[in-house]
Parts: C-alpha cells; sequence; structure tokens
C-alpha cells in the first residue's frame, strides 16, 4: 500500500439549529471581539440572525464585515484582514458560501501573521500562526469548511490558490436549516460541484488513499440521492441534510486526494465571466467526463452503480460510460444550463480560456488524463454546444 498524509477540520458539528450553539463554541476560545465575514446576499436574507443574536446574548461583541463577493478578488481579502487587525479581532467566524469561507480563512492567517497575500500563493507556504477560525456553510457545493484551500482572484483575473494546512479551521459548523432557502439554480450548481469534488477526488492521479476513496464514495451516494429532490423540494430538510453533508464529506476527499481538469478549465469560465465556481464546473464538466473516459474507465465502473444500481452487472467499459450518462441525466434533471454560450463565453474566448486553463498546473498534473491546450480548447467548444472532441 501507498503511504499517504490525512488531513481535516479538527471538529465538526452538524446538527439542524447548530448554529444557534456557536457562542458556546465561541467562548471555548475565550474570545471576545468576533469579525463575521460573510456577504450582503447571506446576511439581508437572514441566515446570519439566528447566530448575531445569540453571539450578542452572550455578551460578545460582534463586527460584521459583508463586502465579500463571488471568487474573492485579492483586494477583498486584504481589506477584510486590515479591518480585522485595527478592530483587535481575536476569532474570526464566517457564515456564508464558499467565497466568504475562503474569505475568512485567509482573514484570520493575515490577520495574525501579516504577511503579504501575494508571499503565500501555492502548496504549504502559509506556515506563520493564525486567529482562531469557525465556518459555518450556507450552500452544500465546496465543502470549503473542511479544507486547507483558498482560491483567489488576482488583479489580472488569474485564479490563485494558497494550500496549507494552516488553513484548516478550528470548528466546521453544519446546520441545514441555513440551505433550507437556497434557490433551486444555485442548490443544483454547488450540488454538482459537491458531485465533482467526490469524482475527482476518486480519480486523482496524485495522493488517491484509501480514505479519500471512501469518503468520496459515500459522499457522491448522498448528493446523487437527494440533489434532484433538494432542487424540487427545497424545504425538505432531509434532503437539504443529506446534500449538506455529502458536501462536507466530498470536501474532506479532495482535499487529500486533490482535484483536476475540470476544476482547471472551470476556473477561467469564473475569473473571466464571473460566473460563479459551481456553475462553471458544471459547465464544462461532461466534456471533461468524456475526454476522461478512456483513462478513467475502472475508476467511473467502479463508481457507476452509485449513481445506477443497474450498472453493477454490466461489463467494465458499459458500466463507465453508463455512469458519464447518469451524471449528464442529474445535470439535465436539475436544469444546469446546457451551453457555456448561456453566461456569454463566445467563440472567440476559447483561445484565452484555454491559455489561462493551462496554467492550472496544480491541478492538471492530477487528472487521469494528460490534458494539453489543443484538448482544453476542444472541450471548451464541446460546451459552447460544438461538435465534441475527439476521444
Amino acid at each position: 500500500m501507498n503511504p499517504f498524509t490525512f488531513q481535516t477540520t479538527p471538529n465538526v458539528l452538524f446538527e439542524a439549529g447548530a448554529s444557534k450553539k456557536l457562542p458556546e463554541i465561541v467562548g471555548s476560545f475565550g474570545a471576545k471581539r468576533v469579525l463575521l465575514v460573510t456577504d450582503k446576499g447571506v446576511r439581508s436574507a437572514g441566515l446570519t440572525k439566528a447566530a448575531e443574536a445569540a453571539l450578542a446574548a452572550a455578551g460578545i461583541t460582534l463586527d460584521v464585515y459583508e463586502d465579500v463577493v463571488a471568487d474573492p478578488p485579492s483586494m477583498v481579502i486584504e481589506a477584510a484582514a486590515k479591518r480585522a487587525r485595527e478592530l483587535g479581532t481575536d476569532l474570526v467566524l464566517s457564515i456564508g458560501g464558499g467565497s466568504a469561507l475562503d474569505t475568512a480563512k485567509l482573514v484570520a492567517y493575515l490577520a495574525k501573521s501579516d504577511e503579504p497575500l501575494e508571499s503565500i500563493y501555492g502548496v504549504g507556504l502559509a506556515k506563520g500562526d493564525r486567529l482562531p477560525l469557525i465556518l459555518v456553510p450556507t450552500t452544500a457545493g465546496t465543502g470549503s469548511e473542511v479544507t486547507p484551500i483558498s482560491i483567489v482572484t488576482t488583479p489580472t483575473t488569474e485564479k490563485k490558490g494558497v494550500v496549507a494546512p494552516k488553513l484548516l479551521p478550528d470548528w466546521a459548523v453544519l446546520d441545514p436549516e441555513l440551505t433550507l432557502g437556497l434557490p433551486s439554480h444555485v442548490t443544483a450548481a454547488t450540488g454538482i460541484d459537491a458531485m465533482v469534488h467526490a469524482i475527482e477526488a476518486f480519480t486523482s492521479k496524485n495522493k488517491k488513499n484509501p480514505i479519500s476513496d471512501q469518503l468520496a464514495k459515500q459522499a457522491l451516494a448522498l448528493l446523487s440521492a437527494n440533489i434532484r429532490t433538494a432542487c424540487t423540494d427545497g424545504k425538505n430538510l432531509e434532503a437539504r441534510s443529506g446534500m449538506l453533508l455529502g458536501s462536507m464529506l466530498a470536501g474532506m476527499a479532495f482535499a487529500n486526494a486533490p482535484v483536476a481538469a475540470v476544476h482547471a478549465l472551470a476556473y477561467p469560465v469564473g475569473a473571466i465571466f464571473h460566473v460563479p465556481h459551481g456553475l462553471s464546473n458544471a459547465l464544462v464538466l461532461m466534456g471533461v467526463m468524456r475526454f476522461n473516459l478512456s483513462h478513467a474507465e475502472a475508476l467511473y465502473a467502479e463508481l457507476a452503480p452509485i449513481l445506477d444500481p443497474a450498472a453493477a452487472d454490466l461489463p467494465q467499459p458499459e458500466a463507465a460510460k453508463r455512469f458519464v450518462d447518469s451524471l449528464d441525466a442529474i445535470c439535465r434533471d436539475c436544469k444546469v444550463p446546457a451551453s457555456l454560450a448561456e453566461v456569454g463565453v463566445a467563440r472567440q474566448d476559447l483561445e484565452r480560456m484555454a491559455s489561462d486553463a493551462m496554467k492550472q498546473t496544480r491541478l492538471l498534473v492530477n487528472n487521469p488524463r494528460e490534458v494539453t491546450y489543443d484538448d482544453a480548447f476542444r472541450i471548451y467548444a464541446e460546451a459552447l454546444g460544438e461538435a465534441r472532441p475527439a476521444a
């Protein structure tokens, strides 16, 4: 058996209404001044209301930074960190989607270490201290609450990652009640994102390991069994709970067996066209899956019965294809947009997108099949509605 390392968030609380228990968790750190990192949409939807009231009742001073935006730009992160230092923040709490959680990780780190953000882009470069950190997801998608990864949009619209164990929070608090009001299109995009995390972790060329494999399978089972219901019956707490738990398990998986070409090709879509991360992944997913099929056949066949139990009796090539087709059916049933054109991408954009995707070497090395510039261009062309790339 190959050696491996597995790291994850040390404390997880999963419970309907769990956000009301935040004062107890904050109190365990002796924190008196907390910075809440969120966005205006989450706060105006009332998703932080219970936590804010509970913290106030506990006598904890709460400052709010609500200027987080999708695919957080470096300037937003740096502004939030500066505010945390000026306020004398002694704990960072985030309630929100992946962008808020990613921002909070870096705020907690930069506020304490006082290092320049650009000095820690890459893997393992953030080695200083950080403030205590509690993350509360409001979407079932990124799994950011259990990953040591934060993705930043640079001033040149390039996506860069900070990857270091220091970014793992002290607590992940999962409250499925906070996801009940999520619109159907957001539920679909973030849910597909979580499924991509599970699939890419399971098929990762690097660092694939037995723990991540089991987490990925369980995540995929929970997500695929609940995503259709969550999209059509958003108030179904059981389905929402399954999605949130599945998202977290997928996060644990890909944090240790990293994602690959789907994410690499999704990043330019998000950075250039300001498309939410989950939707960016969903738009390029099927093209990458078909491209990888010849090199990931055995692994796709192993996953196939999770999506379609009848695939268990099929020969390997047929089972692998059934897996890809079943995933495509989920995307269609959940009304994921079928073309990059629907988010503003045109044929003349593909060269820049393919060039930018090639810069994502941290991710591309994990793909089961090598991806060239020409491959990326053809996958984008397929996602735009042109002929499929050759296998």
